[in-house]
Order: C-alpha cells, then structure tokens, then sequence
C-alpha cells in the first residue's frame, strides 16, 4: 500500500482534482463516457471545488454517489448539498448526468433496490464503474460501511440501508460493488485519520475500510493524516 503524501489538506484537494480529472478522461477515452461515485463528509469539499476548475467534458460523465444520509432536500447534512454546492453548481455549460441515491423515498429498501437497478442499466449487469472516490473515518469507515454494521457482510447487494450512525440511517454502495471499480482513490486528510490509516497499511481487518483491496487503488494522504508513515 503505497501513500502519495501531500503537505497539507489544500495541496490534497488540488492533487486529487488532477488524479479525478485525469480518471474521467481516461475513461471517456476508452468508453465514450465515464461513471463515477463520490463520497460525502469534510475532506472531499475542496476537492469537489478543485474539480470544478478542471477542464472535462463533463457532458459524457455520469456522476453518482457513495453514500448518503436518509435526510430531506436541501438539508446540510446530506452529501448531495455538499456536492451542488461545491461541484455542480460552479460548472460552466453542460454539468454530468446526476444520479443522487433516493433517499427521501418513503420505503428505504425499495429506494436501495431502485438505485442498484439504475447502476446495472447505466454500468453493466453486475455495475462495474469507472472510478470510486472514498474516504476514511477516524473510526475506520469507508463509505456509510461503520463498525458492526450488519450491511458489512452484505455480499448479494449493489446497494444498501445502514443502521443508524451519528443519528441517521444512510444508503450506501456495498463491498462486492466497490470490489469491482475499476478504479479507487482514497482521500484522506487530518490528523484524527492518523490511526485508522496506519491500521489500515497494517492490515487490521477489524476496520471496514481494510476489507477492499490497498494495493491496487490510489491513496492521497495528507501529512498530518500519513502521521509517521513513509510513502513506500
């Protein structure tokens, strides 16, 4: 598991914009189009509006999300809000084709289940997207997949509904889904992820984030986050 190390969070959000950026055209290259997922929470922010800057034919890019709070529209809570404010709503022209997560349905399940429809007509039967964005939470958590969540051994479902966790349920996309990216590139910024981190280069299987692959995804870390840990 090797870390690209930047100085600090904003040299973080600027790399990752470059590394997203360079993902979607890659993929638009190969397939004429390109499927990402985004995740929600503080680090993405700045990247998100880093991104905006990016010169990409963003007309050819399908643009989903991770996961998301169960919340109405508009609330602050909600990654959509984040990602209207800081991506979509500073775009030029023809933003991507949105496919938020229907998470103010009446019945969560059935929204979970519509969702994971959606991503097999858009990405393939089972989904196989282009590019994953994922963060770390300090407690080890990737996506809305917490510690003793029962949605972490979920393994016949693209999408699912969490328990509660800091005081709301939440869609997320699952483990087999997130497996089959093609790509996945991690953010992880501050020193509060310091330990989860160096748990998650040791291996430690008792955190959700350590369940997906290391060695073959793209970790961008910032220095207080990578803490005494080398790039190698």
């Amino acid at each position: 598991m090797r870390l690209e190390i930047l100085d600090d969070a904003d040299e973080l959000a600027e790399r990752a914009a470059d590394v997203l950026a360079d993902a979607l055209r890659s993929a638009m290259r190969e397939r004429g189009h390109a499927t990402v997922a985004v995740s929600g929470g503080r680090t993405p922010g700045a990247m998100l509006a880093a991104l905006a800057r990016r010169e990409v034919a963003w007309a050819c890019v399908h643009l989903l999300q991770v996961d998301e709070r169960i919340a109405p529209d508009g609330h602050a809570e909600r990654n959509l809000t984040l990602l209207r404010d800081r991506l979509l709503d500073r775009l030029p022209g023809v933003g991507p084709t949105l496919h938020a997560m229907p998470v103010t349905a009446a019945d969560p399940e059935e929204a979970a289940e519509a969702y994971a429809r959606g991503l097999a007509v858009l990405a393939g039967d089972p989904p196989v997207l282009d590019l994953v964005q994922l963060g770390l939470g300090a407690d080890g958590h990737t996506a809305s997949l917490v510690p003793g969540d029962p949605v972490l051994d979920v393994a016949d479902r693209d999408v699912a509904v969490t328990g509660a966790y800091e005081g709301r349920r939440r869609l997320t996309l699952t483990f087999p889904l997130l497996w089959r990216a093609r790509q996945r590139v991690w953010l992880v910024a501050g020193a509060d992820k310091a330990a989860a981190l160096a748990r998650v280069r040791a291996g430690d299987r008792a955190l959700p984030a350590t369940r997906l692959p290391r060695d073959d995804s793209r970790w961008l870390v910032d220095r207080a986050a990578a803490g005494g840990l080398d790039p190698a």
